[in-house]
Protein backbone atom coordinates (compact mmCIF):
# COMPACT_ATOMS: atom_id res chain seq x y z
CA UNK A 1 0.00 0.00 0.00
CA UNK A 2 1.02 3.39 -0.73
CA UNK A 3 1.03 4.82 2.55
CA UNK A 4 2.20 7.73 4.68
CA UNK A 5 5.33 6.24 7.24
CA UNK A 6 3.15 8.68 9.91
CA UNK A 7 -0.32 7.71 9.19
CA UNK A 8 -1.36 3.68 10.41
CA UNK A 9 -4.23 2.10 8.29
CA UNK A 10 -5.34 -0.78 10.55
CA UNK A 11 -8.19 -3.25 9.83
CA UNK A 12 -10.65 -3.86 13.06
CA UNK A 13 -9.10 -7.52 13.32
CA UNK A 14 -6.21 -6.09 14.60
CA UNK A 15 -7.12 -3.24 16.35
CA UNK A 16 -9.03 -5.41 18.79
CA UNK A 17 -5.84 -7.76 18.60
CA UNK A 18 -3.27 -3.87 19.76
CA UNK A 19 -6.16 -3.19 22.14
CA UNK A 20 -5.52 -6.76 23.80
CA UNK A 21 -2.02 -6.90 23.75
CA UNK A 22 -1.22 -3.41 25.24
CA UNK A 23 -3.65 -4.39 27.97
CA UNK A 24 -1.43 -7.51 28.57
CA UNK A 25 1.54 -4.88 28.50
CA UNK A 26 -0.18 -2.40 31.07
CA UNK A 27 -0.67 -5.82 33.02
CA UNK A 28 -4.38 -5.68 32.98
CA UNK A 29 -4.59 -9.12 31.73
CA UNK A 30 -1.75 -11.72 31.45
CA UNK A 31 -0.76 -13.89 28.04
CA UNK A 32 -2.24 -16.95 28.73
CA UNK A 33 -6.18 -14.81 28.89
CA UNK A 34 -5.10 -12.73 25.83
CA UNK A 35 -4.57 -15.93 24.06
CA UNK A 36 -7.78 -17.20 25.04
CA UNK A 37 -9.74 -13.79 23.72
CA UNK A 38 -7.42 -13.93 20.52
CA UNK A 39 -7.94 -17.89 19.79
CA UNK A 40 -3.61 -18.35 19.74
CA UNK A 41 -1.10 -20.41 21.18
CA UNK A 42 0.85 -18.90 24.53
CA UNK A 43 4.22 -18.87 21.58
CA UNK A 44 2.59 -16.75 19.00
CA UNK A 45 0.93 -14.14 21.69
CA UNK A 46 4.13 -13.29 22.92
CA UNK A 47 5.56 -13.39 19.60
CA UNK A 48 3.37 -10.54 19.42
CA UNK A 49 3.66 -8.64 22.36
CA UNK A 50 7.46 -8.50 21.67
CA UNK A 51 6.86 -6.74 18.04
CA UNK A 52 4.32 -4.82 19.33
CA UNK A 53 6.91 -3.73 22.76
CA UNK A 54 9.58 -2.64 20.02
CA UNK A 55 7.27 -1.21 17.33
CA UNK A 56 4.03 -0.27 18.94
CA UNK A 57 1.30 -0.32 16.92
CA UNK A 58 3.27 -1.82 13.48
CA UNK A 59 3.47 -4.94 16.20
CA UNK A 60 0.45 -6.46 14.99
CA UNK A 61 0.26 -5.35 11.43
CA UNK A 62 1.71 -7.97 8.95
CA UNK A 63 4.35 -7.05 7.54
CA UNK A 64 4.17 -8.41 3.72
CA UNK A 65 1.39 -5.79 3.88
CA UNK A 66 2.00 -3.48 0.68
CA UNK A 67 4.59 -5.75 -0.84
CA UNK A 68 4.66 -7.96 -3.74
CA UNK A 69 5.57 -11.08 -2.92
CA UNK A 70 5.08 -14.24 -5.06
CA UNK A 71 3.43 -17.18 -3.44
CA UNK A 72 5.48 -19.92 -2.49
CA UNK A 73 2.58 -22.34 -2.98
CA UNK A 74 2.24 -20.07 -7.14
CA UNK A 75 1.85 -22.55 -10.38
CA UNK A 76 4.24 -22.09 -12.73
CA UNK A 77 2.57 -21.35 -16.56
CA UNK A 78 1.08 -24.25 -17.41
CA UNK A 79 1.14 -23.91 -21.44
CA UNK A 80 4.38 -23.07 -21.26
CA UNK A 81 5.16 -25.91 -19.16
CA UNK A 82 3.45 -28.67 -21.34
CA UNK A 83 4.75 -27.28 -24.44
CA UNK A 84 8.28 -27.51 -22.84
CA UNK A 85 7.39 -31.05 -22.16
CA UNK A 86 5.97 -31.89 -25.11
CA UNK A 87 9.30 -30.50 -26.91
CA UNK A 88 12.12 -31.91 -24.65
CA UNK A 89 10.81 -34.33 -22.21
CA UNK A 90 8.11 -35.73 -24.08
CA UNK A 91 9.26 -39.42 -22.43
CA UNK A 92 10.07 -38.26 -18.94
CA UNK A 93 8.13 -39.16 -15.97
CA UNK A 94 6.86 -35.99 -13.76
CA UNK A 95 9.19 -36.45 -10.84
CA UNK A 96 12.66 -36.53 -13.27
CA UNK A 97 10.35 -33.79 -15.54
CA UNK A 98 10.06 -31.24 -12.87
CA UNK A 99 13.38 -31.51 -12.39
CA UNK A 100 14.67 -30.91 -15.13
CA UNK A 101 12.53 -27.99 -15.70
CA UNK A 102 13.83 -26.17 -13.12
CA UNK A 103 17.38 -26.96 -13.57
CA UNK A 104 17.60 -26.60 -17.55
CA UNK A 105 14.66 -23.90 -18.18
CA UNK A 106 14.38 -22.02 -14.71
CA UNK A 107 10.74 -23.02 -14.02
CA UNK A 108 10.00 -24.43 -10.61
CA UNK A 109 6.98 -26.68 -10.59
CA UNK A 110 5.57 -29.40 -8.08
CA UNK A 111 6.09 -33.21 -9.55
CA UNK A 112 2.68 -33.87 -8.51
CA UNK A 113 1.24 -30.90 -10.33
CA UNK A 114 2.74 -31.86 -13.16
CA UNK A 115 1.75 -35.55 -12.56
CA UNK A 116 -1.97 -33.89 -12.58
CA UNK A 117 -1.41 -31.59 -15.67
CA UNK A 118 0.03 -34.34 -17.54
CA UNK A 119 -2.59 -36.99 -16.63
CA UNK A 120 -5.56 -34.25 -17.84
CA UNK A 121 -3.56 -33.44 -21.09
CA UNK A 122 -3.13 -36.95 -21.76
CA UNK A 123 0.53 -36.93 -21.92
CA UNK A 124 1.11 -39.13 -18.54
CA UNK A 125 -0.79 -42.37 -17.67
CA UNK A 126 -0.86 -43.83 -14.46
CA UNK A 127 0.60 -46.82 -13.68
CA UNK A 128 -0.70 -49.67 -11.22
CA UNK A 129 2.17 -51.90 -9.70
CA UNK A 130 1.67 -55.16 -9.40
CA UNK A 131 0.95 -56.90 -5.93
CA UNK A 132 5.40 -57.94 -4.64
CA UNK A 133 5.21 -61.48 -3.86
CA UNK A 134 5.39 -63.14 -0.57
CA UNK A 135 9.21 -62.96 0.18
CA UNK A 136 11.30 -62.55 3.43
CA UNK A 137 13.32 -59.27 3.78
CA UNK A 138 16.83 -59.45 4.03
CA UNK A 139 18.02 -56.41 5.80
CA UNK A 140 21.30 -54.10 4.45
CA UNK A 141 24.52 -54.52 5.71
CA UNK A 142 25.66 -52.63 8.80
CA UNK A 143 28.98 -51.16 6.88
CA UNK A 144 30.46 -49.43 4.07
CA UNK A 145 32.08 -52.03 1.92
CA UNK A 146 31.14 -55.13 3.65
CA UNK A 147 29.12 -55.95 0.46
CA UNK A 148 28.67 -54.53 -3.07
CA UNK A 149 26.67 -56.19 -5.88
CA UNK A 150 27.61 -56.08 -9.09
CA UNK A 151 25.71 -56.78 -12.42
CA UNK A 152 25.96 -55.62 -15.90
CA UNK A 153 23.00 -54.02 -17.50
CA UNK A 154 22.29 -54.32 -21.48
CA UNK A 155 20.16 -51.33 -22.77
CA UNK A 156 19.93 -49.01 -25.55
CA UNK A 157 21.72 -46.31 -23.69
CA UNK A 158 22.51 -44.10 -26.55
CA UNK A 159 19.04 -45.21 -28.21
CA UNK A 160 20.15 -46.07 -31.75
CA UNK A 161 22.65 -42.76 -32.05
CA UNK A 162 25.75 -44.89 -31.81
CA UNK A 163 26.75 -48.88 -30.57
CA UNK A 164 24.58 -50.86 -27.86
CA UNK A 165 26.66 -50.62 -24.74
CA UNK A 166 26.71 -52.41 -21.26
CA UNK A 167 26.59 -50.97 -17.76
CA UNK A 168 28.80 -52.95 -15.30
CA UNK A 169 27.50 -51.68 -12.22
CA UNK A 170 28.36 -51.76 -8.50
CA UNK A 171 25.98 -50.44 -5.34
CA UNK A 172 27.10 -51.21 -2.18
CA UNK A 173 24.37 -52.80 0.25
CA UNK A 174 24.70 -50.21 2.70
CA UNK A 175 24.60 -47.03 1.07
CA UNK A 176 23.46 -47.53 -2.27
CA UNK A 177 26.49 -45.98 -3.59
CA UNK A 178 26.97 -46.52 -7.23
CA UNK A 179 30.05 -46.90 -9.35
CA UNK A 180 30.00 -47.91 -13.18
CA UNK A 181 31.20 -48.06 -16.31
CA UNK A 182 30.25 -48.77 -19.89
CA UNK A 183 32.11 -51.14 -22.45
CA UNK A 184 31.07 -52.88 -25.74
CA UNK A 185 29.59 -56.11 -23.74
CA UNK A 186 29.93 -58.50 -20.25
CA UNK A 187 32.93 -60.35 -20.06
CA UNK A 188 35.82 -61.21 -18.56
CA UNK A 189 37.93 -57.91 -19.28
CA UNK A 190 34.71 -55.61 -18.78
CA UNK A 191 34.27 -57.37 -15.23
CA UNK A 192 38.16 -56.52 -14.12
CA UNK A 193 37.98 -52.99 -15.62
CA UNK A 194 34.90 -51.79 -13.64
CA UNK A 195 36.34 -53.68 -10.46
CA UNK A 196 39.88 -52.13 -10.94
CA UNK A 197 37.55 -49.15 -11.12
CA UNK A 198 36.14 -49.26 -7.90
CA UNK A 199 38.77 -50.68 -5.98
CA UNK A 200 40.55 -47.48 -7.05
CA UNK A 201 37.92 -44.98 -5.90
CA UNK A 202 36.90 -46.76 -2.84
CA UNK A 203 39.73 -49.90 -1.97
CA UNK A 204 38.70 -53.94 -1.50
CA UNK A 205 35.37 -54.46 -0.37
CA UNK A 206 34.73 -57.77 1.66
CA UNK A 207 32.50 -59.48 -0.75
CA UNK A 208 31.23 -59.72 -3.72
CA UNK A 209 27.55 -60.52 -4.78
CA UNK A 210 26.76 -61.33 -8.10
CA UNK A 211 24.63 -63.60 -10.31
CA UNK A 212 25.58 -67.27 -11.77
CA UNK A 213 27.11 -65.48 -15.43
CA UNK A 214 29.62 -67.39 -17.00
CA UNK A 215 31.81 -64.92 -16.60
CA UNK A 216 32.07 -65.23 -12.77
CA UNK A 217 30.81 -68.86 -12.20
CA UNK A 218 32.13 -72.33 -13.70
CA UNK A 219 28.85 -73.99 -13.83
CA UNK A 220 30.18 -77.36 -15.05
CA UNK A 221 28.59 -80.14 -13.58
CA UNK A 222 30.80 -82.80 -11.81
CA UNK A 223 30.63 -86.30 -11.78
CA UNK A 224 31.53 -86.05 -7.88
CA UNK A 225 29.94 -83.46 -5.61
CA UNK A 226 30.14 -85.62 -1.96
CA UNK A 227 32.91 -86.09 0.16
CA UNK A 228 35.60 -86.96 0.20
CA UNK A 229 35.36 -87.53 -3.30
CA UNK A 230 34.28 -84.41 -4.48
CA UNK A 231 35.76 -82.69 -7.53
CA UNK A 232 37.48 -79.25 -6.70
CA UNK A 233 35.38 -76.41 -8.25
CA UNK A 234 37.41 -74.66 -11.49
CA UNK A 235 37.70 -70.53 -10.55
CA UNK A 236 36.78 -68.45 -13.64
CA UNK A 237 39.38 -65.93 -14.26
CA UNK A 238 37.39 -63.30 -12.38
CA UNK A 239 36.99 -65.56 -9.25
CA UNK A 240 40.74 -66.30 -9.38
CA UNK A 241 41.33 -62.46 -9.45
CA UNK A 242 38.65 -61.93 -6.84
CA UNK A 243 40.95 -64.99 -4.91
CA UNK A 244 43.73 -63.09 -4.71
CA UNK A 245 42.68 -60.27 -3.68
CA UNK A 246 40.90 -61.79 -0.77
CA UNK A 247 37.03 -60.86 -2.07
CA UNK A 248 34.54 -62.87 -1.54
CA UNK A 249 32.03 -64.04 -4.18
CA UNK A 250 28.62 -64.78 -3.02
CA UNK A 251 26.68 -66.54 -5.93
CA UNK A 252 22.23 -65.60 -6.43
CA UNK A 253 20.28 -67.87 -6.96
CA UNK A 254 17.31 -65.62 -8.57
CA UNK A 255 17.34 -62.19 -9.50
CA UNK A 256 15.15 -60.78 -6.88
CA UNK A 257 17.96 -61.88 -4.54
CA UNK A 258 19.99 -59.44 -5.62
CA UNK A 259 17.04 -56.54 -5.94
CA UNK A 260 19.14 -53.59 -5.09
CA UNK A 261 21.78 -53.64 -8.40
CA UNK A 262 18.21 -54.66 -10.91
CA UNK A 263 15.95 -51.45 -9.25
CA UNK A 264 19.09 -48.73 -9.74
CA UNK A 265 19.05 -50.52 -13.05
CA UNK A 266 15.83 -49.93 -13.99
CA UNK A 267 16.29 -46.31 -12.35
CA UNK A 268 19.08 -45.27 -14.55
CA UNK A 269 18.02 -46.84 -17.34
CA UNK A 270 15.52 -44.33 -17.43
CA UNK A 271 17.41 -41.49 -15.78
CA UNK A 272 20.45 -41.88 -17.18
CA UNK A 273 19.28 -42.66 -20.65
CA UNK A 274 17.54 -39.04 -20.92
CA UNK A 275 20.92 -37.34 -19.74
CA UNK A 276 22.47 -38.80 -22.36
CA UNK A 277 19.88 -38.11 -24.94
CA UNK A 278 19.78 -34.56 -23.83
CA UNK A 279 23.62 -34.21 -24.15
CA UNK A 280 23.55 -35.77 -27.62
CA UNK A 281 26.42 -38.51 -26.41
CA UNK A 282 26.96 -40.45 -29.56
CA UNK A 283 30.06 -42.87 -28.47
CA UNK A 284 31.48 -45.01 -25.54
CA UNK A 285 34.05 -42.50 -24.57
CA UNK A 286 31.37 -39.56 -24.12
CA UNK A 287 29.30 -41.87 -22.37
CA UNK A 288 31.66 -42.67 -19.71
CA UNK A 289 32.99 -39.00 -19.46
CA UNK A 290 29.17 -37.98 -18.49
CA UNK A 291 28.50 -41.04 -16.23
CA UNK A 292 31.86 -39.90 -14.15
CA UNK A 293 30.29 -36.44 -13.48
CA UNK A 294 26.41 -37.74 -13.33
CA UNK A 295 27.85 -40.68 -10.22
CA UNK A 296 27.80 -37.62 -7.71
CA UNK A 297 24.53 -36.31 -8.31
CA UNK A 298 23.17 -39.59 -8.70
CA UNK A 299 24.50 -40.61 -5.31
CA UNK A 300 23.65 -37.42 -3.54
CA UNK A 301 20.01 -37.94 -4.53
CA UNK A 302 19.73 -41.80 -4.00
CA UNK A 303 22.12 -42.93 -1.49
CA UNK A 304 21.12 -43.53 2.22
CA UNK A 305 23.18 -43.73 5.66
CA UNK A 306 24.79 -46.16 6.55
CA UNK A 307 23.95 -47.61 9.70
CA UNK A 308 27.20 -47.87 11.53
CA UNK A 309 29.71 -45.11 10.14
CA UNK A 310 32.91 -47.61 9.83
CA UNK A 311 34.39 -47.97 6.20
CA UNK A 312 35.41 -51.31 6.16
CA UNK A 313 37.13 -51.37 2.54
CA UNK A 314 40.52 -52.45 2.82
CA UNK A 315 43.42 -50.45 0.68
CA UNK A 316 45.49 -52.60 -1.65
CA UNK A 317 48.57 -54.01 -0.60
CA UNK A 318 51.70 -53.04 -2.17
CA UNK A 319 52.89 -56.09 -2.71
CA UNK A 320 50.11 -56.91 -4.99
CA UNK A 321 50.35 -55.96 -8.91
CA UNK A 322 46.76 -55.18 -9.59
CA UNK A 323 48.10 -54.99 -13.00
CA UNK A 324 48.69 -58.84 -13.28
CA UNK A 325 45.74 -60.23 -10.49
CA UNK A 326 43.32 -58.42 -12.92
CA UNK A 327 44.52 -60.04 -16.10
CA UNK A 328 43.39 -63.16 -18.52
CA UNK A 329 46.23 -65.54 -17.40
CA UNK A 330 46.49 -68.99 -19.58
CA UNK A 331 49.13 -71.84 -19.01
CA UNK A 332 51.40 -72.33 -22.74
CA UNK A 333 53.43 -75.44 -23.28
CA UNK A 334 57.26 -73.65 -24.79
CA UNK A 335 58.30 -75.28 -27.58
CA UNK A 336 61.93 -76.32 -28.49
CA UNK A 337 62.56 -73.26 -30.63
CA UNK A 338 61.11 -71.01 -27.54
CA UNK A 339 57.73 -70.16 -29.60
CA UNK A 340 54.64 -69.75 -27.55
CA UNK A 341 50.61 -69.69 -29.27
CA UNK A 342 48.42 -67.82 -27.74
CA UNK A 343 44.94 -66.55 -29.81
CA UNK A 344 46.14 -67.82 -33.11
CA UNK A 345 49.33 -65.48 -32.99
CA UNK A 346 53.00 -66.93 -32.40
CA UNK A 347 55.12 -64.92 -29.48
CA UNK A 348 59.45 -65.61 -30.06
CA UNK A 349 60.89 -66.22 -26.65
CA UNK A 350 64.44 -64.08 -26.85
CA UNK A 351 65.70 -64.55 -23.47
CA UNK A 352 67.38 -68.65 -23.08
CA UNK A 353 65.42 -70.30 -20.84
CA UNK A 354 64.56 -74.15 -19.96
CA UNK A 355 61.13 -73.85 -18.98
CA UNK A 356 58.65 -76.24 -20.93
CA UNK A 357 55.25 -74.13 -19.29
CA UNK A 358 54.99 -70.76 -19.50
CA UNK A 359 52.35 -67.98 -18.25
CA UNK A 360 50.58 -65.75 -20.65
CA UNK A 361 49.07 -62.72 -19.37
CA UNK A 362 46.47 -60.45 -21.50
CA UNK A 363 46.28 -57.35 -19.62
CA UNK A 364 42.92 -54.38 -19.68
CA UNK A 365 44.98 -52.37 -22.12
CA UNK A 366 45.03 -55.46 -24.60
CA UNK A 367 49.28 -55.98 -23.95
CA UNK A 368 50.18 -59.42 -23.63
CA UNK A 369 53.36 -60.42 -21.55
CA UNK A 370 54.98 -63.93 -21.20
CA UNK A 371 56.14 -64.63 -17.15
CA UNK A 372 58.25 -67.90 -16.17
CA UNK A 373 57.31 -67.78 -12.22
CA UNK A 374 58.11 -64.46 -11.11
CA UNK A 375 60.56 -63.69 -14.26
CA UNK A 376 59.28 -61.99 -16.97
CA UNK A 377 60.63 -63.13 -20.37
CA UNK A 378 61.28 -61.08 -23.48
CA UNK A 379 59.35 -61.72 -26.53
CA UNK A 380 58.56 -60.41 -29.90
CA UNK A 381 55.35 -60.88 -31.71
CA UNK A 382 56.29 -63.19 -35.09
CA UNK A 383 53.56 -63.68 -38.27
CA UNK A 384 54.56 -67.38 -38.44
CA UNK A 385 56.40 -70.24 -36.65
CA UNK A 386 59.28 -71.12 -38.52
CA UNK A 387 58.84 -74.22 -40.69
CA UNK A 388 60.87 -77.08 -39.83
CA UNK A 389 63.24 -78.73 -41.97
CA UNK A 390 61.80 -81.58 -43.92
CA UNK A 391 63.94 -84.85 -43.79
CA UNK A 392 63.75 -87.85 -46.17
CA UNK A 393 62.34 -90.62 -44.83
CA UNK A 394 64.08 -93.68 -44.65
CA UNK A 395 62.36 -97.37 -44.52
CA UNK A 396 64.27 -100.05 -42.43
CA UNK A 397 62.92 -102.96 -44.08
CA UNK A 398 62.35 -102.24 -47.60
CA UNK A 399 64.42 -103.19 -50.39
CA UNK A 400 65.30 -101.22 -53.61
CA UNK A 401 63.55 -102.87 -56.44
CA UNK A 402 65.17 -103.11 -60.17
CA UNK A 403 62.68 -101.15 -62.76
CA UNK A 404 62.97 -104.30 -64.99
CA UNK A 405 62.13 -106.68 -62.85
CA UNK A 406 58.52 -108.33 -63.50
CA UNK A 407 57.82 -109.58 -59.22
CA UNK A 408 57.77 -106.90 -56.17
CA UNK A 409 59.45 -108.23 -53.59
CA UNK A 410 58.15 -107.58 -49.61
CA UNK A 411 60.95 -108.30 -47.18
CA UNK A 412 59.65 -108.80 -43.43
CA UNK A 413 61.71 -109.51 -40.30
CA UNK A 414 62.49 -112.86 -40.27
CA UNK A 415 63.89 -114.91 -42.93
CA UNK A 416 61.03 -115.41 -45.06
CA UNK A 417 60.42 -113.55 -48.22
CA UNK A 418 57.18 -113.32 -50.37
CA UNK A 419 56.97 -112.78 -53.69
CA UNK A 420 53.69 -110.83 -55.52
Amino acid sequence: MGQDKDIIMMRSKELKRYQIIQAVLDKKINQQEASEYLRLSDRQIRRIVKRVRKEAERGVIHQLRGKVVKGNRRRSDKYKVLELYRKNYWDFGPTLASEKLFERDGIKVCDETLRLWLIQEGLWQYKKRRAPKDRSRRERKEHFGQMVQMDGSHHDWLECRGPKLVLMGFIDDATNEFFGRFYDYEGTMPAMGGLKGYIKRYGLPVSIYLDKHSTYKNNKKYAYTDWPFRDEEELTQFGRACHQLGIELIFAHSPQAKGRVERVFRTLQDRLTKELRLCQAKGLDEANELLSAYLGIFNKKFGVQAAKPADVHRPLDKRLDIDDILSVQSQRFLRNDRTVLYGKQWYQITDKTRAKWVTVFEYLNGDIAIKYGPQRLSCKRIDERPAKPIRKVKHRFRQPVPKNSRYRMFHLPGSLTFKN
